[in-house]
């Protein structure tokens, strides 16, 4: 009888073993400066997916992920570039600038900037699984609902504590916006986060990532 042929891993052990030390440093640390809550932000959501499914190299879980922060993530990176060479574009990263805010918690903060494209490689290697637009869609518009009807609005006194989550309050952490009704701003983050940050990103993907097994 022929013993069955193992599968070499397509992600390296090594940067798997990285970035669950990574992640084991981020979530005590976040949890005691910010508390449960600041987990609720897309990009966070998506670091914890990412460790999930990096090692059983699950294309599902990295496609979703990949899908739903490549866009906005791309965005935070020019903007802490410009903002850095000192042209600072929308304030997005305006944060990881103040001198007043903890160096080490803003270091940590810099997965913003490199996870979108650790997970462009991982989908390159593992494939592209299609439903993660969609399920990726879904679970945007169940967190996009609990953080508007159950977690703190804008408040310009909150200190570390998440406020806005999300940005369905509006782009300001310290004022509502006032542009449009609370309730018509909720339903544009439904329409235009799956139609303009993850289309985009499921769409090149199609074309040029390798379809998942």
């Amino acid at each position: 009888m022929t013993a069955p042929t193992q599968t070499a891993p397509r992600v390296p052990i090594w940067l798997k073993i990285a970035y669950t030390a990574y992640v084991a440093v981020l979530v005590p640390v976040y949890w005691h400066y910010y508390g449960p809550t600041n987990f609720l932000y897309f990009c966070d959501v998506a670091l914890i997916l990412t460790l999930i499914g990096i090692w059983p190299e699950n294309a599902f879980l990295i496609s979703a992920c990949a899908v739903g922060i490549v866009v906005p993530q791309t965005i935070w990176v020019i903007d802490f570039v410009a903002t850095a060479a000192g042209f600072p574009l929308i304030g997005m990263t305006s944060y990881m600038f103040i001198p007043s805010h903890s160096l080490f918690l803003r270091l940590l903060s810099l997965f913003h900037g490199w996870l979108p494209f650790l997970l462009v490689y991982l989908v390159w290697k593992l494939g592209y699984d299609r439903r993660a637009f969609w399920s990726w869609t879904v679970l945007t518009w169940a967190l996009l609902l609990i953080c508007f009807f159950l977690m703190p609005p804008p408040n310009p006194n909150a200190g570390l504590i998440p406020v806005n989550i999300n940005y369905v309050w509006g782009t300001s952490d310290y004022a509502a916006q006032t542009w449009v009704p609370p309730y018509v701003w909720l339903a544009g983050l439904f329409v235009g986060l799956p139609l303009l940050a993850y289309a985009p990103a499921h769409f090149l993907f199609v074309r040029f990532m390798p379809k998942a097994g």
